[in-house]
């Protein structure tokens, strides 16, 4: 097959990539989005495979099922709880890779330069392309090549440190090393600087230098990033894997790299950028690790948390006419989404008004509680974003709370030192009822405590998730 079944292949794999992260916006059009990615990516890997300078078919073949295999168990193992730390991972795979190609790419440069112009004429396949580019040419590909190796470096320890995060395996606070912001600097100044000597004299050990500064830059930003900012880590991070797959493009001269790169790459940042101003985040603030002042101390919380038993949970159902469930990663953990399913069944059939509010950074990864429900068969229509329910808690006679901090926190109002002073939040304390589903009385992944539970019409109660919401279906009649 020539070049031109290759490039028509890339542009139809482009369009359906468009597609599906066109599709991926609504509930009701994602099933169908996600195999427009598929048959994209299958198409891609086909004229890859059959376009110009491909070979060594037994190993390509053997790669593309070891991956296949080893990405379909992993699919099939982890839990939706999860998936925000998968993500995360296969962040890390797409800049690791950037890594790899980008010094494969300076080690043919280096080759082909180094021959004689008469072999040049025998190479075949990305030598060859690289033995009839200009000097200039040559430049620019290693400027790329260099901004390829570094933004995957990035991504790659970033990556690696957010999946540790999400998945509790690293301390969720906020952790730098002693003078962190000059030390992000300082390395930053570093490879501006190898990026000149590297274009200049094409010098491998500062390519080598410039990774280790840019790995070191990765892992240190994310760890001066708290777990109350990680949905916003995770789409940045998609961002950066985004962009390293663009410069992977550009040094292997592939279109569709470039193309889906870039698609990733600001779709990413512009989520990123939608995330904190949900968040009363500064964009700049969290990219660079939480760069900025400190608050002072966070206001004193009056009274105590009161618990109650299922039986008085049932009987606040059962008269109430309006119901809003607020569902965070707690949920998640519990997999209680079945059974939330199920109580809001139940109650739709008594005749009540029942809705979800879903706050936009709910969980760990933007959209995580839409997923959950949408798994559960919740319907659409009853699952309301934050700012088309808000007005409505005045109103309502019961709110229910499942496994969320932070989104339902009146401190963001009320407390200037509040480390999410300024957020967006669900107004439930509004509401003229509110229980709070709840496994203790900890502050929760993000360590901030939350007044919220000392509130006068607010009740504690305690348990896992999906066997307190269990324990109230009989006693819905």
């Amino acid at each position: 097959m020539d070049f031109g079944f290759t490039t028509a292949a890339y542009v139809v794999a482009a369009i359906l990539f468009i597609l599906s992260l066109g599709g991926l916006s609504g509930q009701e059009s994602a099933k169908r989005a996600v195999w427009y990615g598929i048959a994209g990516m299958a198409l891609a890997v086909i004229a890859t495979l059959f376009g110009p300078g491909s070979g060594l078919w037994l190993l390509s073949l053997i790669l593309i099922a070891g991956g296949g295999a080893i990405g379909w168990t992993i699919a099939k193992r982890v839990q939706m709880t999860e998936m925000p730390q998968l993500v995360a991972a296969m962040h890390s795979l797409v800049g690791l890779a950037a890594v790899f190609i980008g010094f494969n790419t300076h080690i043919e440069l280096a080759r082909v330069l180094g021959m004689d112009i008469v072999l040049r004429d025998t190479l075949h396949g990305f030598a060859a392309v690289l033995a009839y580019k200009s000097p200039v040419e040559h430049s620019i590909l290693r400027v790329e090549t260099f901004l390829g190796v570094f933004i995957g470096a990035v991504t790659f320890t970033g990556s690696v440190v957010a999946f540790g995060k999400l998945a509790g395996k690293v301390d969720t606070k906020a952790t730098k090393l002693p003078g962190g912001h000059m030390l992000n600097a300082g390395a930053a100044l570093l490879s501006f600087v190898l990026l000149i000597v590297y274009l200049q004299t094409g010098s491998g050990f500062a390519l080598f230098v410039m990774t280790l500064a840019a790995l070191f830059i990765g892992y240190h930003l994310i760890m001066g990033i708290g777990g109350a900012d990680m949905p916003v880590v995770v789409s940045m991070l998609n961002s950066y894997s985004g962009w390293a797959a663009a410069a992977i493009g550009f040094s292997l001269s592939n279109d569709l790299l470039i193309v889906v790169g870039a698609l990733v790459g600001s779709s990413g940042a512009i989520l990123s950028y939608i995330m904190c101003k949900a968040m009363n985040r500064s964009f700049v603030s969290v990219i660079l690790g939480g760069f900025g002042g400190t608050t002072g101390p966070a206001a004193a919380i009056e009274g105590e948390q009161i618990a109650i038993d299922a039986e008085s949970v049932a009987a606040a159902l059962n008269d109430a006419d309006s119901v809003v469930i607020v569902p965070g990663y707690g949920m998640a953990v519990a997999q209680a989404q079945q059974s939330v399913s199920e109580l809001t069944r139940k109650l739709r059939a008594k005749g009540k008004n029942v809705r979800f509010a879903i706050h936009p950074v709910a969980g760990r990864l933007p959209g995580h509680m839409n997923v959950l429900l949408a798994e559960a068969k919740v319907p659409y229509d009853i699952v309301l974003e934050m700012d088309e329910i808000n007005e409505d808690f005045p109103e309502t006679d019961v709110v229910i709370v499942i496994g969320s901090n932070d989104i339902v926190n009146p401190a963001a109002q009320e407390d200037p030192n509040s480390p999410i002073a300024g957020m967006p939040v669900l107004e439930v304390w509004k509401a003229k009822q509110v229980f709070v589903s709840k496994r203790g009385q900890g502050t929760g992944y993000s360590g901030i405590e939350n007044p919220l539970f000392y509130k006068e019409n607010t009740r504690m109660f305690y348990g896992d998730a999906k066997k307190s919401i269990d324990a109230l279906l009989p006693m819905i009649d």
